[in-house]
């Protein structure tokens, strides 16, 4: 068990990225992170959390939700969920509760949340938004890695951007996301050519206020929801909509939710994927729990800074080794 009072401390971190990423809302060139650390007198947990504009969310309105906490008696991971709503300060603190309790027991996260963890596993390497040809390039660099995600746009260029990719990386698992991009006529459109190309997945073609047009569509790729679904209390306006739900702990507010939230999609027959903000280890490795979950892995997020904390989660060929537990859990 946890002592009070505990001791909470946040700031924010940036880190550079190797090269410009770029969705279809914009391009960043670095990473902006809330580290949390949480104390009990001895001990010290640490969790990052990344706020984004997408939620209303900044560093500065993330650092003000922890600090009105820090006076709270009896602090646990179970009475965090109802003081803080699901983002990117509760994730945080949720985390480094998870590290600071792995910590007191001297057990690793995953035994404390009793489920199994997978010694390694396959995760998808993101190819962000650009020309057909620059894409194909970036695959081309790539194509020993078992998936790859493709950013696309909504706009003529997105087939030509899979068949681009497709032709450099002919054996790779293939995935998209739009963003939040498309419009029904383009999906109409293009999604014939995609199951022709062999993509296995489609992440939020829609503006998750418009996604109801799904419930019309048909689905010969499976459907996957981002944007959409954040907490459980959303899973039940998705059925009919989509068939597979991507799990960010940054959308659950931490990994209690997340573990929660993945048991309930499960139930309710959605598949999962388990997926990640632009973030370091430390926001990848209470994340890398749930890939024992999870039907596809999309964790490589330090794969895009051009330097990652120490102690960092393993990757080699485009898988994920079991995070150290110098840095977290």
């Amino acid at each position: 068990m946890l002592t009070n009072p505990l001791t909470i401390e946040a700031h924010e971190e940036i880190w550079l990225l190797k090269q410009p990423f770029r969705i279809s809302r914009g391009t960043r060139t670095e990473a902006q992170v809330v580290v949390v650390t949480v104390s009990d007198g001895e001990h010290v947990g640490r969790g990052e959390g990344v706020p984004l504009a997408r939620y209303n969310q900044s560093a500065a309105s993330v650092i003000t939700q922890l600090e009105l906490i820090k006076g709270e008696k009896n602090l646990d991971r179970q009475s965090l969920q109802e003081l803080i709503p699901a983002g990117a300060a509760r994730n945080a603190l949720d985390c480094a509760l998870w590290d600071l309790e792995a910590k007191v027991s001297g057990k690793r996260a995953w035994e404390l949340a009793k489920i199994p963890i997978a010694s390694e596993v396959d995760t998808s390497f993101t190819i962000s938004l650009d020309t057909p040809a620059k894409m194909g390039t970036a695959a081309s660099a790539n194509a020993n890695l078992p998936i790859l995600k493709l950013k696309l746009g909504g706009d003529d260029l997105d087939l030509s951007r899979v068949e681009a990719v497709r032709e450099a990386a002919p054996a790779a698992h293939l995935l998209i996301d739009a963003n939040e991009s498309w419009s029904p006529k383009h999906y109409r459109e293009i999604v014939p050519g995609l199951k022709q190309l062999g993509v296995e997945l489609i992440e939020q073609p829609f503006p998750a206020h418009a996604d109801e047009v799904l419930e019309s569509l048909d689905h010969p790729i499976p459907i996957c929801a981002d944007e959409s679904c954040h907490t459980t209390a959303d899973l039940p306006r998705l059925t009919n909509r989509y068939e597979a739900v991507n799990v960010k702990l940054d959308k659950t507010g931490g990994l209690t939710e997340a573990l929660r939230f993945s048991e309930r999609a499960r139930e309710r027959g959605f598949k999962l994927l388990t997926g990640c903000m632009v973030c370091t280890s430390l926001g990848i490795a209470p994340a890398r729990l749930l890939a024992t979950l999870a039907n596809w892995i999309d964790l490589d997020g330090p794969l895009l800074l051009a330097r990652d904390r120490d102690h960092p989660v393993p990757y080699e060929k485009g898988r994920i080794g079991i995070p150290p537990c110098e840095l977290w859990g």
